[in-house]
């Protein structure tokens, strides 16, 4: 099976500059991707292949500076994510939806790249755990759970939020099977969704909604105030994040709410 598993990073200043601009280059590579994509089809009347296009990655190395700096392997997830997103457009072509054409991504919307298979390894260095990345860094890492032994860990995901703040989530997998359902279980419950009330089960208990009418309150109060700020000023880059960080609360609670839910069923 495969898991997925969340931490919380603690870069430092350099660390969050060297991230950054690991990130920008992979976001200039797609669009570069993306470009010759368009290119190409333009020449042949076809869509290249994801081989083909990977297969100019070492020519792009001659002549853009900094390419060279990002490990090989996330260069071509970069072309890999490329073709996901298409592989998803064409998806919804398929079901009658309208869809238009991939476009470049900017920096807000490019916040994640991928080490696959290699270039990675959790380590202890005096004492704390780091996650080593190639060419890149040894970052600190808050593991507030710990891995399985068994687990084989095939790519770890870096991504900024819109908070500021970075996390890794690693792709794992393990070797186990899911457990069968009982035939004959000796506890049921049957859950609905509700309309004046969040859920009902057939014990006749009725989950009341999360109450967040305060949060969002809030949340709108400091929208607008976002929006009085000059774009592109110091002071609607700090009301943006704080605008992010209230947005992030709301996510937590929510799932917080989900989850304790779960739990007691």
């Amino acid at each position: 099976m495969y898991y997925a598993y969340k931490y919380r990073l603690k870069p430092s200043d350099t660390h969050r500059e060297e991230l950054d601009r690991h990130r920008d280059i992979c976001r200039q590579l797609y669009n570069h991707t993306l470009y010759r994509l368009n290119e190409y089809q333009d020449e042949h009347g076809e869509l290249p292949s994801m081989t083909t296009l990977r297969s100019e990655l070492p020519d792009l190395k001659k002549w853009w500076d900094g390419l060279s700096d990002v490990y090989s392997k996330v260069l071509q997830t970069v072309v890999e994510r490329l073709f996901d997103n298409l592989k998803g457009l064409s998806a919804l072509k398929e079901n009658g939806y309208g869809v238009g054409q991939l476009k470049w991504k900017p920096p807000r919307e490019f916040r994640s790249f991928t080490y696959s298979q290699s270039g990675f390894k959790l380590d202890k260095k005096g004492g704390q755990a780091v996650l080593s990345l190639s060419k890149l860094a040894d970052i600190p890492i808050r593991l507030h759970r710990a891995i399985p032994d068994d687990a084989n860990l095939k790519q770890v995901t870096v991504k900024k939020e819109p908070t500021g703040e970075w996390f890794a989530t690693f792709g794992v997998q393990m070797d186990r099977e899911p457990p069968e359902p009982p035939e004959n279980p000796e506890k049921c419950v049957g859950i609905d969704v509700g309309i004046l009330k969040y859920a009902h089960d057939t014990d006749g208990t009725a989950v009341g909604s999360l109450d967040l009418s305060d949060e969002r309150d809030r949340l709108e109060r400091e929208q607008r105030t976002l929006s009085r700020k000059q774009h592109g000023s110091n002071n609607y880059e700090k009301q943006r994040r704080r605008v992010a960080e209230y947005h992030a609360d709301l996510r937590r609670k929510r799932r917080d709410f989900l989850h304790k839910l779960s739990a007691y069923y």
